[in-house]
């Protein structure tokens, strides 16, 4: 029988981790194992879904962890009987949600299954034709689009462009930027500093887009802000993603972003991290690259006022976005929520301000600017900020941390 991946590590760590399993409960899941392990396919869609089930029997942070490793088990036994009745795509769909919602303890088994399993499942070669077309003839995400000052004025909140517009810097250099924003802790925009990414111009093409990830599973949010009752989350297929931020105001399809994901973790998907630098502003006064996000969505994608505890930068790699800002000074005035979860979120709706229940915030100077590609901000520690994405927007944020600096972590 045809081997399509292999396992070092589950098979090294299975009796483990199936005793421990046992412990704490687990024996039909184990019964389950050995009957997939003995090629039984619905023995081993059961195990899977008896360890989802744990994955969802309380709060995230109550689960035990041994059964995120469970499920991250499941995961490889179910890909592997995909594999064998060549069902490539499923196998990779189920090796991504081993990866997103399983423990650490089988992820580099992960990995290489899925690097493996989606050369397979992606059919390279396949499309030459498409991935040789002209840069002509190839489908753009954003086209060149300009907006005037009344027409911004319609979609951005009350007095926007109108108070301290962020100061733009070309080429920056390191130690200016360590002597004249890291250190004073002000904001800053960098130009002429992303011109040699190959994702400027990769990103952009919608076939390349697929190729690389489009039988990938990604989780993204889908509604307004994640403040909103009705918002909530969705695991889907890249491609089915890139339709919907396609279609986003051409019919009634609610807003879905793909909001501070570490896309780039994902096998295969680190692809895309060959298009992209870490800038060298990261590494400011011993500074440590602590995560590295994606963010993409629809025009109209709106981050609500928040503020985070690490140095960030965040790069515009396709697409414009309205960003304001607001010194960490001024925190009480933005009135946080009382909920541990949400301390860092302010109750203003910048884009409906109730002045009645909100009354400090009329008056209050802010920074703020238009966010154009090849464009990145620096945006200090505890600064509270506010995002609207003006066209279809794809981005990157470098979190970092410094000895220097006021934060290690987010």
């Amino acid at each position: 029988m045809e081997t399509f991946f292999s396992t070092p590590i589950l098979d090294q760590e299975s009796s483990a981790l199936l005793k421990t399993i046992s412990e704490h409960g687990g024996y039909a899941y184990v019964s389950m194992v050995a009957q997939a392990v003995a090629g039984d396919t619905r023995a081993a869609e059961a195990a899977r879904e008896m360890a989802w089930e744990q994955l969802h029997s309380g709060p995230w942070h109550s689960v035990l962890p041994v059964w995120r490793d469970a499920y991250s088990m499941a995961c490889l036994h179910v890909a592997t009987h995909h594999c064998r009745s060549g069902e490539f795509k499923e196998a990779l769909r189920v090796l991504d949600m081993g990866v997103i919602m399983g423990g650490p303890l089988l992820r580099k088994d992960l990995d290489s299954a899925i690097e493996k399993v989606s050369f397979r499942a992606r059919g390279e070669g396949e499309n030459d034709e498409r991935s040789g077309a002209s840069s002509e003839s190839r489908r753009r995400l954003v086209s060149e689009e300009e907006f005037d000052k009344a027409e911004l004025l319609r979609i951005l909140p009350n007095k926007s462009l109108s108070c301290k517009i962020v100061v733009k810097r070309a080429a920056l250099s390191l130690e200016g930027f360590l002597r004249e924003y890291f250190l004073p802790g002000s904001p800053v925009i960098i130009t002429d500093c992303m011109a040699h990414w190959p994702a400027r111009t990769k990103w952009n093409d919608i076939d390349y887009l697929e190729k690389v990830a489009g039988d990938r599973t990604v989780p993204v949010e889908v509604g307004k802000n994640y403040l909103c009752p009705e918002w909530k989350q969705e695991l889907i297929p890249f491609s089915q993603f890139l339709e919907r931020i396609q279609s986003t105001g051409k019919s009634s399809n609610v807003p879905t972003y793909l909001a501070q994901h570490p896309l780039f973790d994902q096998a295969c998907i680190n692809e895309l991290r060959k298009d992209i630098c870490v800038p060298d502003y990261c590494f400011a006064a011993g500074g440590e690259l602590r995560s590295l996000n994606a963010w993409f969505g629809p025009a109209g994608t709106v981050t609500p006022l928040h503020h985070d505890p690490h140095h960030n930068i965040l790069a515009q790699v396709v697409g414009k976005k309205y960003i304001r800002l607001y010194p960490a000074s001024l925190s009480e005035e933005l009135y946080p929520y009382t909920e541990t979860m949400l301390c860092n979120s302010s109750q203003v709706d910048l884009d409906h301000i109730d002045e009645t229940q909100f009354p400090k915030v009329n008056g209050l100077e802010f920074f703020d600017c238009i966010l154009n590609e090849g464009e990145m901000i620096y945006i200090p520690p505890k600064w509270w900020h506010y995002v609207r994405s003006l066209s279809i927007s794809l981005s990157v944020s470098f979190w970092w941390g410094s000895n220097a600096g006021s934060s290690t972590s987010s």
